[in-house]
């Protein structure tokens, strides 16, 4: 079996005093490794499709910053665009240039959009959105899916109950339980679900928010004909459908998911990629809502650091590169020889298990004979044998994400041999979990 690696020396002594300073040794709980156990590298540095830790080790990296990376680690052009753009000044409170040329960018790039707002993070811009499509309809209730994250809002930190409609219960401590009162959270894949709920509160409905392609709790594509189901539904009831696409949007083309499964949204979220790996997020629409915002509408939004002229560098020359170099056909390329090598590994599990893919985003779905649609058909083993397939894969020097839940990212500087290492590096690793074990995962 797959124990955690040992622990370099100067890890330790920076980890612990992380635990001192930082709730937990950490800015964002996944990174704790909680869910696998042992203590995470502390980064020094990285460059390309590696991270190297504190002790010096060096890990081939599919989890790219959680998405931003598209490029890789600290990808030439990127980081000169962010150099100069300091060196401009690292924020004005006032338009830039660059802001103006980012906007022109993204609204160039998705369908139907007219007008983006730049915010600082995806949990932020879902946010603003989620007030805007209030505000623009007058309307209060909001429609999330089970197994769909849209960042720590209050109002959509919540799980769904056992029933096919239920009420929002709060799955944090410090939500109160009247702030998700007006969340109604439905399970993917369900139309039957949809048209229940539309036919009971459809008057009240402001927006319907999913991720098109749910990406937070395993990859969890979904079939075309149930996106295009709440395109039809929101338009018929005059309710707004967000797409978030702060995972999908800018990765699995220019045009997202909305391009790729050919379903325009009333407003869209971003982040992630269109930094280019600095802090921010934007949320987009027609003109007719985004004016609905101050200083042209009644709905409030604002930030000191919206704009911020060096993240829009970092995000414009990254969209930049990937326009000007084919990025999203290469990484097509390299998602398309990941999944045949990787199904081949998979071949050795101890376990049935299914690959699954859209671009340049991956993830195994462990106990699976067929890639789950739901965050409800995730086998219940999955967590504590990934923990074993996750160490034995850090420790011969390939870093996934510490959850079984979370995806998987191919970047522009990973190249085939890296691609060639992860699968063999994995059929290595499964082939030592085929032997049984004391803990019953064999």
């Amino acid at each position: 079996m797959s124990a955690p690696r040992p622990v370099g020396k100067n890890t330790e002594a920076w980890f612990a005093k992380a635990r001192e300073l930082l709730p937990g040794g950490v800015s964002s709980p996944v990174r704790a490794f909680g869910a696998v156990g042992g203590t995470p590298p502390v980064i020094r540095s990285a460059q390309g499709a590696y991270v190297t830790d504190v002790d010096g080790n060096s890990y081939l990296d599919f989890v790219g910053s959680w998405g931003p990376l598209i490029l890789g680690h600290a990808q030439p052009q990127v980081v000169t665009a962010i150099s100069e753009a300091a060196r401009r000044g690292t924020s004005y409170g006032a338009p830039s240039q660059v802001e103006i040329e980012l906007a022109a960018e993204v609204v160039a790039s998705y369908p139907g959009l007219e007008q983006v707002r730049f915010v600082s993070s995806g949990t932020e811009a879902v946010m603003s959105a989620i007030r805007l499509a209030r505000g623009a309809t007058g309307r209060d209730i909001i429609v999330k899916f089970s197994g769909c994250y849209h960042g720590h809002m209050d109002a959509l930190l919540v799980a769904a109950g056992s029933g096919l409609v239920t009420f929002g219960t709060p799955s944090s401590a410090g939500v109160p339980a009247g702030y998700t009162d007006l969340t109604r959270v439905l399970p993917l894949d369900d139309e039957e679900a949809l048209n229940r709920l539309f036919a009971a509160e459809g008057d009240q409905i402001a927006a319907v928010i999913i991720e098109p392609v749910p990406a937070n709790n395993g990859l969890l594509l979904q079939r075309p004909e149930f996106l295009a189901a709440l395109r039809q539904i929101t338009s018929q009831h005059g309710s707004l459908l967000i797409f978030d696409e702060v995972i999908s949007g800018f990765r699995l083309g220019p045009g997202g998911a909305a391009e790729h499964y050919g379903i325009t949204p009333d407003l869209a979220t971003f982040g992630k990629v269109i930094g280019g790996g600095m802090p921010v997020g934007a949320f987009a629409g027609p003109r007719a809502i985004m004016e609905q915002l101050a200083p042209m509408g009644r709905v409030y939004q604002a930030g000191t650091l919206s704009g911020n002229p060096v993240a829009m560098a970092a995000g414009l020359a990254t969209l930049r590169f990937l326009k000007a170099n084919d990025g999203w056909q290469q990484l097509e390329a390299r998602g398309q020889y990941l999944e045949q090598l990787l199904t081949d590994s998979l071949a050795h599990s101890p376990v049935p298990a299914s690959l699954v893919r859209l671009g340049s985003i991956f993830w195994i779905a462990w106990y699976a004979d067929t890639p789950p649609r739901t965050a409800e058909a995730i086998a219940k083993e999955t967590g504590p044998f990934y923990a074993h397939v996750f160490h034995g894969l850090l420790t011969r020097g390939v870093a996934l994400a510490p959850s079984a839940y979370e995806v998987g990212f191919i970047s522009l500087a990973h190249t085939h041999e890296d691609i060639e290492q992860l699968a063999t590096t994995l059929t290595s690793v499964l082939a030592d979990l085929r032997t049984p074990s004391p803990s019953g995962v064999n």
